[in-house]
């Protein structure tokens, strides 16, 4: 990759500042973590700079708190649940900025964990002054924040200008590795699933890559609006009506790689187990919730012939059983089709997990909003900033 790995940094002595995603899901009352996962996909490179000697400062946001304190999106039980997983002390810092952070920066081997970088207005703000502050309490900075490197912020963006070198974490570098191969020199055939709810959340995706794949398999409701602008029937499923010149265009554009469902689960009332049917043709006053089991025989099958699998969104109304099928049963094809596999997207890894395969997928990335602008062709603020190799 062109840009400077933390592998690439001499860090033993230094004090080295890592921008880390540990916005983790707190129980109501902000003293309990619900899920740990962002804090343990952090470990390979704070256990990396530790062993080269290095003290760190350990950055991140968390929540909304709209530019001030909140103790419920503290990051004080963040502290506590990394010192368990480490096997060593962790300090908190009462603050991001400041004296009282000044005198507790760490020594070689030590870590201190600033207070929620949000509760500070200037950094979402990107504010030059704050930047320098945080900059000020380094000598070298590493982001291994993939899910917040599409914000230009000041502990994303800002303060690299005063630093003077910029490198990505291990964490960061395999997001990376795996986007940049599977968006710009897949092994091929190269096929890509697309679902969620809006082409209006897609429209960049679905352009950028109908130039970069050989099949683009669409499902979830996003289908409709496509079928709409066929002219099929879609009965009551959700359409995005103002989108659907946009779709026409798309489809002509993409037309030897566009493949829509051929068959479909409806119901009349979206609930959990409503009476269900597999139609080819969508009646009035019926809702699509799931692609029907052509369409998974088919879209498995384009699956299996293929050498690289870029997939973002749920093929229907996943978190509804039993219309998760079509969504479980594409991920234990990517799963079984032995292409490197690329997944993005909360409902995406939750489908993944639910199909018991996680461990077969080359790479579920960690950033949802991220994944998806870098699938869309755009820049990241927080890769650019770091330094050229």
């Amino acid at each position: 990759m062109p840009k400077l790995s933390v592998r690439d940094l001499d860090l033993k002595n230094k004090r080295v500042f890592i921008r880390v995603d540990f916005n983790v899901p707190l129980a109501p009352g902000g003293r309990e973590i619900t899920s740990d996962k962002r804090i343990k996909a952090s470990l390979p490179t704070i256990r990396y700079a530790l062993e080269q000697g290095a003290g760190l400062i350990l950055a991140s946001h968390l929540g909304r708190p709209k530019g001030k304190p909140n103790p419920e999106m503290s990051l004080k039980p963040v502290a506590k649940r990394l010192e368990e997983l480490l096997g060593r002390p962790v300090k908190m810092a009462p603050d991001c900025i400041g004296p009282e952070v000044e005198a507790m920066l760490p020594a070689p081997g030590e870590i201190l964990l600033l207070e929620n970088l949000r509760y500070h207005p200037e950094e979402e703000k990107n504010d030059p002054e704050f930047s320098k502050k945080l900059a000020a309490l380094c000598d070298v900075y590493v982001n291994d924040a993939f899910g917040s490197a599409h914000r230009a912020h000041a502990s994303t963006v800002g303060m690299i200008a005063y630093v003077p070198q910029a490198a990505a974490g291990l964490l960061m570098d395999q997001e990376l590795k795996y986007l940049t191969m599977a968006t710009r020199n897949p092994a091929r055939p190269c096929v890509a699933i697309l679902g969620g709810a809006k082409v209006s959340d897609k429209i960049e995706v679905i352009a950028n890559l109908g130039k970069v794949v050989d099949k683009l398999l669409i499902g979830g409701a996003m289908a409709y609006t496509f079928m709409k602008a066929e002219g099929e029937p879609v009965g009551k499923s959700l359409v995005e009506d103002d989108k659907l010149d946009l779709a026409r265009s798309l489809m002509l554009s993409l037309k030897d790689k566009l493949v829509l469902p051929v068959d479909h689960v409806v119901v009349s009332e979206i609930k959990e187990n409503a009476e269900s049917q597999v139609v080819d043709t969508i009646p009035d006053g019926m809702i699509g919730v799931d692609i029907g089991p052509l369409t998974i025989d088919h879209y498995s099958h384009v699956i299996r012939t293929a050498k690289t699998v870029i997939w973002n969104g749920p093929m229907g109304v996943f978190e509804k059983k039993p219309f998760d099928r079509g969504t479980v049963a594409l991920a234990k094809a990517v799963a079984a089709s032995g292409a490197t596999s690329v997944v993005g997207g909360g409902d995406s890894e939750k489908a993944i997990k639910s199909a018991g395969v996680a461990d077969q997928i080359s790479h579920i990335s960690t950033g949802g909003g991220a994944s998806l602008e870098f699938l869309a062709g755009i820049e990241l603020p927080g890769v650019a900033a770091l330094t050229d190799k």
